[in-house]
């Protein structure tokens, strides 16, 4: 039995660069492009609404809330949701991934409520399928806060209703929810053979800069204690010299005495003053490096965030134009990925402009399949851009008439049947599935 994985992570900003990836206006370089018509919206956004950004706004403008958003108040989460690899693959291979689908999205609308699911679309161009899922973390109730203070012996008294609309990522996520997530979904998993993770696990992510500041104050808490281990060393040269005058002033002349003396003498050429000295200036020495360190750990992360900043504001910007393009535009979007999908079958690169004036163009020659990984040879063949029967605003390659895929798994078949192998896929037969 394999693992179910849910992962629930904070955005800032727009997020402009994460609804890039899963809306793949950008394609990933781990994406299969012969399968990205296989990806499905699972939410279907309010009239008027485009876009996953658009989603998450209209939702905080729709939600009633009172009190102004803050600059660097996160308003929307990340939730990622799938299963071990193989456990995946069985499901798509059984038929049961639709069903898998509804009881995700079901999941998600109970746990976090039907109008704060804004976005979710499940990817199939990936080597595992997977849902990304967008929650606006809009609550109502007391807050965590407001809870903990009633347990104090100072009275509180809440001016605002408790009843009010807020925007609040940390009571969403708290560790008491986010255990709860975890249960309830693994709970909800459990028919397709998906168990709950290691419980308890106590591994946490430390950033670079949060380390550095941990062994800066690691180093100052041993140079703290050495100098407390000095000060006790002055200390005890102290009683040992007052020790050493009193036994000088007494009248005992006994060989005791001078053993004595010459012990306390010993041990005084130990602490001898000028090592001291020594000692305190190499830690001074080091304390000063350390300052020194410290402010240029302090430089780099202001510098990392100024940049951080200027390539936020950059991406968002040429976000904002590329939606405009793509409002403008519609079909644009499907002739960037023909075009990618024509570079990856093996298509020249003036074919491919060919191809994109949305003419007939004739070739021959061999032809790369990623879904079959092989070569087909063709003596004479039509490629053109024509709008998908079953979605008219969509635009699909075809080859011969038929879609680039189905051509690669007609070729498939007649391959095999030259080798003297039944085919496995019957006539209609798909891979691909339908939601």
């Amino acid at each position: 039995m394999g693992y179910a994985v849910l992962h629930l992570e904070k955005t800032s900003g727009t997020d402009a660069g994460m609804s890039a990836h899963i809306e793949r206006t950008i394609s990933p370089k781990n994406s299969d492009p012969l399968r990205t018509h296989l990806n499905k919206e699972l939410v279907q956004f309010p009239k008027g609404v485009s876009n996953r950004t658009h989603a998450i706004q209209y939702r905080l403008e729709s939600a009633g809330l009172t009190r102004k958003i803050g600059k660097n108040q996160v308003r929307a989460i990340r939730i990622l949701l799938t299963g071990s690899p193989d456990d995946m693959k069985k499901i798509e291979s059984s038929e049961r991934l639709d069903d898998w689908c509804r009881d995700n999205m079901e999941w998600l609308r109970k746990t976090y409520g039907k109008e704060n699911v804004v976005s979710a679309v499940l990817h199939m161009d990936e080597t595992t399928p997977h849902i990304h899922a967008t929650v606006v973390p809009i609550t109502t109730g007391e807050r965590r806060k407001a809870k903990q203070e009633q347990s104090t012996t100072k009275k509180k008294y809440h001016k605002k209703s408790i009843d009010n609309v807020r925007l609040c990522a940390d009571d969403v996520m708290s560790r008491v929810k986010l255990k709860e997530y975890q249960n309830s979904y693994s709970q909800a998993m459990t028919k397709y053979g998906l168990q709950r993770g290691i419980d308890g696990s106590e591994a946490k992510h430390v950033s670079t800069s949060q380390y550095y500041r941990e062994l800066l104050s690691q180093t100052e808490s041993v140079q703290e204690n050495i100098g407390n281990l000095l000060q006790q060393q002055e200390r005890v040269i102290q009683e040992l010299s007052k020790i050493r005058s009193e036994i000088k002033t007494e009248k005992f002349k006994s060989t005791a005495v001078n053993v004595a003396t010459s012990a306390i003498e010993g041990i005084s050429s130990v602490f001898d003053n000028s090592k001291v000295k020594k000692q305190q200036q190499e830690i001074e020495k080091l304390k000063t490096e350390n300052r020194n360190l410290n402010h240029e750990v302090e430089q780099l992360n202001e510098h990392g965030h100024t940049l951080k900043t200027e390539y936020t504001k950059t991406t968002d910007k040429l976000r904002e134009e590329l939606r405009k393009i793509y409002d403008l535009f519609p079909n644009i979007r499907d002739i960037l990925n023909i075009e990618k999908l024509c570079k990856t079958v093996g298509f020249s690169e003036e074919l491919t402009q060919k191809i994109l004036t949305m003419k007939p163009v004739g070739f021959k020659g061999r032809v790369y399949s990623p879904e079959y990984q092989r070569e087909f040879e063709t003596d004479h063949s039509i490629a053109k851009i024509e709008k998908d029967s079953a979605e008219p605003n969509r635009l699909r390659l075809f080859v011969d008439n038929l879609e680039i895929t189905e051509w690669f798994k007609k070729k498939y078949q007649e391959f095999q049947k030259d080798l003297g192998i039944n085919p496995k896929l019957k006539q209609g037969e798909d891979r691909g599935f339908k939601i």
